[in-house]
């Protein structure tokens, strides 16, 4: 009986409460307002990071490998020869066509550089060199508008997104790589992975435009995916190999662990420096509160309401506010970031990533925890403060 009392108390009391606000607008408007902000900006922020990762993480499948210059960390820096290519597609594991014709891709990337539409300074942008089998081997990869080059031909396919971010990429364009004119013979799409993000041409012809000698990577497809271990162990026992070989997916998921992770303390360094702010401005909003209805508390003291719904109604006025608060401001990152377009220079690779803004569930349910947080400690000590007010002296305040 004694805890319905209690829960009928706090019911009466928050709902007065809550009957209450709009006579005092001005100050809960303050603690709804600050609270959006700082969930928007979090928000936001770790949306472009959740963005970045997602579109290299959803790059490559685990039948997939790709193989570095041991002690590489990314394409830029390996180096796989001519010779080592030829070998390596013939290792046991590797996938082959009817033919008998491995399904391998030795690649080479390089950067070049390309202004943003309606910009005028250069940016980085991967050109890949592939062999004709990388179409077998990425089957995910779709020409959307025009056609595919052809091999010993100066011809590109642009990726959708650098299509999207880049000048001088439509179909039918010439475009000036280095010292050779090419042409943009078609643009692809690979399900929003990084490959949107490149200019692929023609690897043979790649090599003999810029004068490479070497390849920087070789992709091949296993005939299982329980092959790996197999090839990683044939290739490390060959005296003629210093070669790294990883899953399409971990490789991929490592070049975005280095941008993604200052992306993430930003955001969270940003937002914890607007949530001091917050909970300061919800503490001194329902201190005022508190303050103006101090007769009104200690009249409900007197005629034998308990300190603890009190501190319980006080609270969850607070909780509501900053829930509020929490809503609007995860509504407004997911219409205004969500699915919005940007791209970045990928520390690891020295090029740009195009990628969306990614407002996921858990997010949303992250920017929510932290209004909560903020109300719990906005609504706590005020609500303390309320409930220890002597009652006499309380009602001769008024």
């Amino acid at each position: 009986m004694a805890g319905i009392a209690l829960l009928r108390q706090i019911a009466q009391i928050t709902l007065v409460n809550l009957w209450t606000i709009p006579q005092r607008l001005g100050s809960s408007l303050v603690i709804v307002v600050g609270i959006a902000g700082v969930v928007g900006v979090l928000v936001s922020v770790l949306a472009m990071s959740r963005g970045f990762q997602h579109t290299l993480a959803s790059t490559g499948r685990s039948d997939r490998v790709i193989m570095l210059r041991a002690g590489s960390d990314a394409e830029m820096s390996s180096d796989i020869t001519r010779e080592q290519a030829v070998l390596l597609s013939a290792m046991p594991g590797i996938r082959q066509t009817a033919s008998g014709r491995p399904l391998s891709s030795a690649e080479l990337v390089l950067m070049v550089d390309l202004p943003r539409k309606g910009q005028s300074d250069p940016n980085n942008v991967p050109v890949r060199g592939v062999e004709g089998t990388a179409f077998e081997i990425r089957s995910e990869i779709e020409i959307v508008e025009g056609r595919r080059f052809e091999p010993g031909r100066r011809e590109v396919i642009a990726g959708q997104k650098a299509a999207g971010e880049f000048a001088g990429l439509e179909v039918g364009s010439r475009l000036k790589l280095r010292d050779s004119e090419w042409t943009v013979t078609g643009i692809f799409r690979t399900g929003g992975d990084v490959h949107e993000t490149e200019i692929w041409a023609d690897a043979a012809t790649a090599m003999s435009n810029f004068r490479r000698q070497s390849y920087q990577s070789l992709t091949a497809r296993l005939e299982s995916e329980s092959a790996f271990d197999d090839l990683v162990r044939a290739i490390g026992a060959d005296p003629r190999f210093s070669i790294k070989v990883l899953r399409e997916p971990q490789y991929y998921a490592k070049q975005s662990e280095l941008l993604s992770s200052l992306i993430d303390v930003l955001g969270y360094i940003v937002s914890s420096f607007m949530a001091v702010g917050a909970t300061f401005g919800a503490l001194n909003c329902m201190y005022s509160a508190v303050a103006s209805r101090q007769v009104e508390i200690a009249t409900l003291r007197a005629i034998g309401f308990g300190s603890t719904p009190v501190v319980v109604s006080i609270m969850i006025e607070a909780l509501l506010l900053a829930m509020l608060g929490g809503v609007i401001g995860a509504a407004a990152a997911w219409v205004y970031c969500n699915g919005a377009s940007l791209s970045t220079l990928n520390f690891n690779t020295f090029s740009q990533v195009a990628f969306d803004f990614r407002v996921s569930p858990g997010l949303i349910a992250e920017g929510l925890a932290w209004a909560l947080a903020i109300g719990l400690v906005g609504g706590l000590f005020p609500a303390i403060r309320a409930a220890r007010a002597p009652v006499v002296q309380a009602l001769r305040a008024s």
